[in-house]
């Protein structure tokens, strides 16, 4: 019986269906069908891993960086197209952070005491199989990151994705198996499910092979985490201000403020968030913005509009996180060239564009009397979290006491917030800053325990 064009045409469309269902291509390395069978095969990998010399480890992880730095353009393409948030060309200049910043073996350090009594070592040891749970703001480059410190402390993961980037946090799992294979390790170093849920992610927290967890998302899932029973290490929301003194170059921080604003359209979680500026140059520093760094100054009227639709009853509207100052202006029918990067305004520190984190290039600006108000009205707005936080000023008495009052994980001066990543900045990269749990920026350490080794009266040779 002869084939017709029509049914050919009929069985195309119907397995493009399938795979628009389930963007999950077959033989995805560690990838399964359920939670249980993925930590199972994870905990199978682990016991290679943990009898691994350091040698051997950092192997594995000098092809993740090759592959990472490769891949990144399509790993930053698939992200963009998946989740509709952020820009190409930054989500590129991140995964190249993640494979040549972010800290391997040489993170892993052992403290040594001899004296008359013998020899004592403190080794950091791993937890085993970790699970993790990873967001769909930097989807790739977060699983890449941890997978690299998880696997140099000596253990094995399980991710539970953000059901938005299923697509894109896979193919990374698959590449770091790829990876492992490569340099002949186990499969299995990363795993997950075809379909992550908030099911998947409870088998996870519950499950007893799982000694450690890590959140990095929203403040939901961060307390889901910490309130698990287990040790949990959280990365969870933050919004950064940035304040401008008097003593600023005042020409440069409007070009660093928007550049970190910006980046990757607002999505990091350590990019400034709002603006609080003393009086005397906060006029100075909104005209460098708009006049230098493509800024659109929206009127009042034009921000109510985008107030309405930025924010929605239960918070966000994900429709706007991530987007260009361009697509979010075009949703309330004002249109700007491509070249328009960042959407400033002014208001009070209460303005809800100004005092929730956004996720967008939306800027407002706060004008404070004096520094002393600079630094109460900053410290409102960081609500706390103790993540991040950006002063421009050439006082190092302001910088300290801003530094002091603020109390977060990260404090940037005089640059953009990207510096803190090693982005033009020194120190090394990681997508997961643990400001309520006081990891802070999370490396290998980061994910290990500390284990008390003791010889008396013995190997103290001196």
């Amino acid at each position: 019986m002869p084939v017709s064009e029509q049914l050919v045409q009929d069985v195309v469309k119907e397995v493009i269906s399938r795979l628009q269902m389930n963007p999950v291509r077959t033989g995805y390395r560690g990838v399964f069908e359920d939670m249980d069978t993925a930590i199972a095969a994870a905990e199978q990998a682990q016991q290679q891993v943990h009898v691994m010399s350091m040698d051997q480890r950092e192997k594995i992880i000098s092809i993740i960086r090759k592959k990472t730095k490769e891949n990144a353009e399509f790993l930053a393409q698939t992200g963009v197209r998946e989740t509709g948030m952020g820009n190409v060309g930054h989500k590129i200049i991140k995964h190249h952070l993640v494979a040549e910043k972010t800290p391997g073996t040489e993170d892993i350090t052992t403290v040594a005491w001899s004296g008359d009594r013998g020899l004592t070592l403190v080794e950091m040891g791993p937890f085993g199989v970790i699970g993790a749970i990873t967001p769909c703001t930097n989807p790739s480059e977060t699983i890449i990151c941890n997978t690299i410190g998880m696997l140099a402390g000596g253990n094995t993961v399980v991710f539970n994705p953000h059901p938005a980037a299923i697509e894109t946090s896979l193919l990374a799992v698959n590449l770091l198996n790829e990876a492992s294979l490569a340099a002949g390790g186990p499969d299995n170093i990363a795993c997950s499910v075809v379909k992550p849920t908030m099911e998947s992610s409870d088998v996870m927290m519950k499950h007893p092979k799982i000694g450690l967890l890590v959140a990095t998302g929203g403040p939901g899932v961060v307390t889901a985490v910490l309130s698990s029973g287990k040790r949990g290490i959280g990365a969870g929301a933050g919004n950064p201000p940035v304040v401008v003194d008097e003593t600023a170059d005042i020409r440069k921080a409007a070009e660093d403020i928007v550049n970190g604003c910006t980046f990757d359209n607002n999505l990091p979680c350590i990019a400034e968030k709002e603006i609080v500026a003393v009086a005397a140059v906060a006029d100075e520093l909104l005209h460098y913005m708009v006049t230098e760094q493509g800024c659109y100054a929206a009127a009042p009227e034009e921000m109510e509009r985008l107030a309405a639709v930025v924010l929605t009853p239960k918070g966000l509207n994900r429709k706007c996180v991530g987007k260009s100052a361009q697509q979010l202006l075009a949703m309330i029918d004002v249109k700007v060239p491509e070249t328009m990067r960042c959407i400033v305004f002014e208001g009070a520190k209460e303005h809800p564009l100004i005092s929730e984190e956004l996720m967008m290039p939306i800027l407002g600006l706060v004008r404070a009397q004096d520094f002393d108000d600079a630094v109460a009205q900053a410290v409102w707005l960081e609500h706390g979290n103790r993540h991040s936080a950006h002063i421009h000023s050439r006082n190092v008495v302001n910088i300290t006491q801003y530094a002091k009052a603020i109390d977060t994980a990260i404090l940037v001066k005089n640059a953009p917030s990207y510096a803190a990543l090693g982005y033009g900045g020194e120190g090394y990269c990681t997508f997961t800053i643990a400001s309520r749990t006081g990891e802070g920026l999370t490396s290998a350490s980061s994910f290990t325990k500390r284990r008390r080794c003791v010889m008396s009266d013995s190997l103290c040779i001196r």
